[in-house]
Protein backbone atom coordinates (compact mmCIF):
# COMPACT_ATOMS: atom_id res chain seq x y z
CA UNK A 1 0.00 0.00 0.00
CA UNK A 2 1.12 3.64 -0.41
CA UNK A 3 3.49 4.98 2.21
CA UNK A 4 2.67 7.77 4.68
CA UNK A 5 4.97 10.06 2.67
CA UNK A 6 2.99 9.29 -0.48
CA UNK A 7 -0.25 10.13 1.30
CA UNK A 8 1.16 13.53 2.37
CA UNK A 9 2.13 14.65 -1.14
CA UNK A 10 0.56 14.54 -4.60
CA UNK A 11 1.74 11.33 -6.23
CA UNK A 12 3.35 10.80 -9.62
CA UNK A 13 2.97 7.10 -10.36
CA UNK A 14 5.34 5.64 -12.94
CA UNK A 15 4.24 2.21 -14.17
CA UNK A 16 6.76 -0.03 -15.92
CA UNK A 17 6.58 -3.54 -17.32
CA UNK A 18 10.29 -4.31 -16.86
CA UNK A 19 13.29 -3.20 -14.86
CA UNK A 20 15.03 -0.74 -17.23
CA UNK A 21 11.87 0.62 -18.91
CA UNK A 22 12.49 3.70 -16.81
CA UNK A 23 15.08 4.85 -19.35
CA UNK A 24 12.28 6.35 -21.43
CA UNK A 25 11.14 8.79 -18.79
CA UNK A 26 14.13 9.88 -16.69
CA UNK A 27 13.48 13.58 -17.27
CA UNK A 28 9.85 13.39 -16.15
CA UNK A 29 10.91 11.81 -12.86
CA UNK A 30 13.21 14.74 -12.18
CA UNK A 31 10.47 17.17 -13.20
CA UNK A 32 7.97 15.57 -10.85
CA UNK A 33 10.42 15.58 -7.96
CA UNK A 34 11.16 19.25 -8.58
CA UNK A 35 7.42 19.99 -8.54
CA UNK A 36 7.12 18.38 -5.12
CA UNK A 37 5.53 15.10 -6.15
CA UNK A 38 6.06 11.83 -4.37
CA UNK A 39 7.47 9.77 -7.22
CA UNK A 40 6.55 6.09 -7.03
CA UNK A 41 7.88 3.56 -9.55
CA UNK A 42 6.11 0.21 -9.89
CA UNK A 43 7.15 -2.76 -12.02
CA UNK A 44 4.35 -5.07 -13.11
CA UNK A 45 6.52 -8.06 -14.06
CA UNK A 46 9.39 -9.70 -12.21
CA UNK A 47 11.70 -8.87 -15.08
CA UNK A 48 12.71 -12.52 -15.38
CA UNK A 49 11.33 -15.71 -16.90
CA UNK A 50 9.96 -18.56 -14.83
CA UNK A 51 12.72 -20.30 -12.90
CA UNK A 52 15.10 -17.32 -13.18
CA UNK A 53 16.11 -15.01 -10.34
CA UNK A 54 14.96 -11.41 -10.75
CA UNK A 55 16.97 -9.85 -7.93
CA UNK A 56 19.80 -8.64 -10.16
CA UNK A 57 17.49 -6.62 -12.41
CA UNK A 58 15.74 -5.22 -9.36
CA UNK A 59 19.05 -4.08 -7.85
CA UNK A 60 20.06 -2.42 -11.11
CA UNK A 61 16.86 -0.38 -11.31
CA UNK A 62 17.00 0.53 -7.62
CA UNK A 63 20.56 1.83 -8.15
CA UNK A 64 19.61 3.83 -11.26
CA UNK A 65 16.53 5.34 -9.67
CA UNK A 66 18.51 6.15 -6.56
CA UNK A 67 20.89 8.24 -8.68
CA UNK A 68 17.85 10.29 -9.70
CA UNK A 69 16.57 10.65 -6.15
CA UNK A 70 13.72 8.12 -6.41
CA UNK A 71 13.36 5.71 -3.48
CA UNK A 72 9.66 4.72 -3.53
CA UNK A 73 9.92 1.56 -5.64
CA UNK A 74 7.48 -1.35 -5.75
CA UNK A 75 8.12 -4.68 -7.48
CA UNK A 76 4.47 -5.55 -7.97
CA UNK A 77 5.24 -8.22 -10.55
CA UNK A 78 7.20 -10.17 -7.95
CA UNK A 79 4.31 -9.85 -5.48
CA UNK A 80 1.83 -11.03 -8.10
CA UNK A 81 4.00 -13.76 -9.63
CA UNK A 82 3.99 -12.24 -13.13
CA UNK A 83 7.06 -13.31 -15.13
CA UNK A 84 8.71 -11.33 -17.89
CA UNK A 85 6.85 -11.58 -21.22
CA UNK A 86 3.67 -12.94 -19.57
CA UNK A 87 1.80 -9.77 -18.59
CA UNK A 88 -0.96 -10.34 -21.19
CA UNK A 89 -1.68 -13.62 -19.39
CA UNK A 90 -2.22 -11.84 -16.07
CA UNK A 91 -4.24 -8.77 -16.99
CA UNK A 92 -6.78 -9.14 -14.19
CA UNK A 93 -4.04 -9.38 -11.55
CA UNK A 94 -2.34 -6.26 -12.88
CA UNK A 95 -5.61 -4.37 -13.17
CA UNK A 96 -6.61 -5.18 -9.61
CA UNK A 97 -3.22 -4.08 -8.30
CA UNK A 98 -3.26 -0.75 -10.17
CA UNK A 99 -6.85 0.01 -9.20
CA UNK A 100 -6.15 -0.75 -5.55
CA UNK A 101 -3.04 1.43 -5.72
CA UNK A 102 -4.90 4.37 -7.21
CA UNK A 103 -7.67 4.02 -4.65
CA UNK A 104 -5.12 4.12 -1.82
CA UNK A 105 -3.65 7.52 -2.70
CA UNK A 106 -5.13 10.73 -1.33
CA UNK A 107 -4.05 12.70 -4.42
CA UNK A 108 -2.68 11.45 -7.74
CA UNK A 109 -1.09 14.25 -9.75
CA UNK A 110 0.00 12.18 -12.73
CA UNK A 111 0.42 8.65 -14.06
CA UNK A 112 3.05 7.63 -16.62
CA UNK A 113 2.98 4.42 -18.65
CA UNK A 114 4.78 3.00 -21.71
CA UNK A 115 3.20 4.01 -25.00
CA UNK A 116 0.73 2.06 -27.05
CA UNK A 117 3.22 1.35 -29.83
CA UNK A 118 3.47 -2.38 -30.59
CA UNK A 119 7.06 -2.73 -29.37
CA UNK A 120 6.81 -5.26 -26.54
CA UNK A 121 3.57 -7.06 -25.74
CA UNK A 122 4.11 -6.45 -22.00
CA UNK A 123 4.30 -2.70 -22.68
CA UNK A 124 1.05 -2.68 -24.64
CA UNK A 125 -0.67 -4.88 -22.05
CA UNK A 126 0.38 -2.54 -19.23
CA UNK A 127 -0.72 0.48 -21.23
CA UNK A 128 -4.20 -0.96 -21.79
CA UNK A 129 -4.60 -2.04 -18.17
CA UNK A 130 -3.54 1.40 -16.94
CA UNK A 131 -5.98 3.16 -19.26
CA UNK A 132 -8.78 0.89 -18.08
CA UNK A 133 -7.96 1.46 -14.41
CA UNK A 134 -7.56 5.22 -14.80
CA UNK A 135 -10.84 5.50 -16.67
CA UNK A 136 -12.67 3.70 -13.84
CA UNK A 137 -11.13 6.15 -11.34
CA UNK A 138 -11.90 9.18 -13.55
CA UNK A 139 -8.16 9.86 -13.89
CA UNK A 140 -7.69 9.37 -17.62
CA UNK A 141 -6.66 13.00 -18.15
CA UNK A 142 -3.80 12.53 -15.68
CA UNK A 143 -2.20 9.69 -17.66
CA UNK A 144 0.72 10.35 -20.02
CA UNK A 145 2.37 7.77 -22.26
CA UNK A 146 6.05 7.77 -23.20
CA UNK A 147 7.64 5.96 -26.16
CA UNK A 148 10.25 3.24 -25.79
CA UNK A 149 10.60 1.41 -29.12
CA UNK A 150 8.48 0.24 -32.04
CA UNK A 151 8.75 -1.17 -35.54
CA UNK A 152 6.52 1.47 -37.13
CA UNK A 153 7.78 2.15 -40.67
CA UNK A 154 10.76 -0.11 -40.08
CA UNK A 155 11.52 -3.23 -42.10
CA UNK A 156 12.73 -6.62 -40.88
CA UNK A 157 14.28 -6.68 -37.41
CA UNK A 158 14.80 -2.92 -37.21
CA UNK A 159 13.02 -0.59 -34.79
CA UNK A 160 12.98 3.04 -33.75
CA UNK A 161 13.63 4.25 -30.22
CA UNK A 162 12.09 7.08 -28.16
CA UNK A 163 10.00 8.32 -31.09
CA UNK A 164 6.29 8.94 -30.42
CA UNK A 165 3.69 7.61 -32.84
CA UNK A 166 1.59 10.42 -34.38
CA UNK A 167 -1.54 8.26 -34.00
CA UNK A 168 -1.18 8.49 -30.21
CA UNK A 169 -2.11 12.16 -30.19
CA UNK A 170 -0.45 15.54 -29.66
CA UNK A 171 3.12 15.39 -28.42
CA UNK A 172 4.35 17.39 -25.47
CA UNK A 173 8.09 17.81 -25.82
CA UNK A 174 10.70 19.40 -23.57
CA UNK A 175 14.41 19.81 -24.09
CA UNK A 176 16.94 17.97 -21.94
CA UNK A 177 20.04 19.81 -20.75
CA UNK A 178 23.49 18.57 -21.72
CA UNK A 179 24.17 17.80 -18.08
CA UNK A 180 21.15 15.51 -17.92
CA UNK A 181 21.87 13.98 -21.32
CA UNK A 182 25.20 12.62 -20.07
CA UNK A 183 23.65 11.74 -16.75
CA UNK A 184 20.91 9.70 -18.41
CA UNK A 185 23.30 8.01 -20.82
CA UNK A 186 25.42 6.93 -17.86
CA UNK A 187 22.29 5.46 -16.29
CA UNK A 188 21.59 3.48 -19.45
CA UNK A 189 24.96 1.75 -19.04
CA UNK A 190 24.00 0.48 -15.58
CA UNK A 191 21.91 -2.51 -16.68
CA UNK A 192 24.62 -5.16 -17.19
CA UNK A 193 22.13 -8.03 -16.84
CA UNK A 194 20.45 -6.74 -20.01
CA UNK A 195 23.64 -6.20 -22.00
CA UNK A 196 22.36 -8.10 -25.05
CA UNK A 197 19.24 -5.91 -25.28
CA UNK A 198 21.19 -2.71 -24.71
CA UNK A 199 23.63 -3.56 -27.49
CA UNK A 200 20.72 -2.88 -29.84
CA UNK A 201 19.11 -0.05 -27.89
CA UNK A 202 22.04 2.06 -26.76
CA UNK A 203 23.24 3.37 -30.16
CA UNK A 204 19.75 4.74 -30.85
CA UNK A 205 19.43 6.20 -27.37
CA UNK A 206 22.84 7.85 -27.80
CA UNK A 207 21.78 9.27 -31.16
CA UNK A 208 18.57 10.59 -29.62
CA UNK A 209 20.43 12.45 -26.87
CA UNK A 210 22.99 13.88 -29.27
CA UNK A 211 20.55 14.98 -31.97
CA UNK A 212 17.18 15.73 -30.34
CA UNK A 213 17.48 15.24 -26.59
CA UNK A 214 13.80 15.68 -25.83
CA UNK A 215 11.46 14.13 -23.32
CA UNK A 216 8.17 13.43 -25.07
CA UNK A 217 4.83 12.37 -23.67
CA UNK A 218 1.33 12.05 -25.11
CA UNK A 219 -2.18 11.69 -23.73
CA UNK A 220 -3.96 8.33 -23.70
CA UNK A 221 -7.34 7.26 -24.98
CA UNK A 222 -9.70 4.38 -24.22
CA UNK A 223 -10.66 4.30 -27.89
CA UNK A 224 -7.05 4.08 -29.00
CA UNK A 225 -6.39 0.75 -27.26
CA UNK A 226 -8.95 -0.86 -29.55
CA UNK A 227 -6.89 0.23 -32.55
CA UNK A 228 -3.78 -1.43 -33.90
CA UNK A 229 -0.78 0.69 -32.74
CA UNK A 230 0.46 1.13 -36.31
CA UNK A 231 0.00 -0.42 -39.77
CA UNK A 232 1.87 -3.60 -40.59
CA UNK A 233 3.37 -6.23 -38.32
CA UNK A 234 4.07 -5.13 -34.76
CA UNK A 235 7.53 -5.72 -33.36
CA UNK A 236 6.39 -8.45 -30.96
CA UNK A 237 4.57 -10.15 -33.84
CA UNK A 238 7.69 -10.07 -36.01
CA UNK A 239 9.64 -11.69 -33.20
CA UNK A 240 6.95 -14.31 -32.68
CA UNK A 241 6.40 -13.29 -29.05
CA UNK A 242 2.66 -12.58 -29.13
CA UNK A 243 -0.16 -11.74 -31.52
CA UNK A 244 -2.31 -8.64 -31.75
CA UNK A 245 -5.50 -10.71 -32.02
CA UNK A 246 -4.70 -12.66 -28.87
CA UNK A 247 -3.90 -9.48 -26.93
CA UNK A 248 -7.15 -7.86 -28.04
CA UNK A 249 -9.19 -10.92 -27.07
CA UNK A 250 -7.62 -10.98 -23.61
CA UNK A 251 -8.15 -7.26 -23.12
CA UNK A 252 -11.81 -7.65 -24.06
CA UNK A 253 -12.26 -10.42 -21.49
CA UNK A 254 -10.55 -8.29 -18.86
CA UNK A 255 -12.86 -5.35 -19.56
CA UNK A 256 -15.92 -7.59 -19.44
CA UNK A 257 -14.85 -8.96 -16.07
CA UNK A 258 -14.72 -5.37 -14.72
CA UNK A 259 -12.62 -6.26 -11.68
CA UNK A 260 -13.97 -4.34 -8.66
CA UNK A 261 -11.80 -2.11 -6.50
CA UNK A 262 -11.08 -3.65 -3.10
CA UNK A 263 -11.48 -1.34 -0.10
CA UNK A 264 -8.24 0.52 0.74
Amino acid sequence: MPTEAAAAKPVALFLFAHQDDEFGVFQKMLDELQQGSQVCCAYLTRGARAGQAASRRERESVAVLGRLGVTDIVFAGAELGIDDATLPLHLEKALRWIRDRLAGYACVRSIYVPAWEGGHHDHDALHAVTVHAAERHDMLQRVRQFPLYSACWRAGPFFKVLQPLPANGPVTSEGISWHNRWRFLACCLRYPSQASSWLGLFPFVLLHYVRRATQTTQPVSAARIRQRPHPGALYYERRGFFSWDDLQARLARMADADVPVRPA
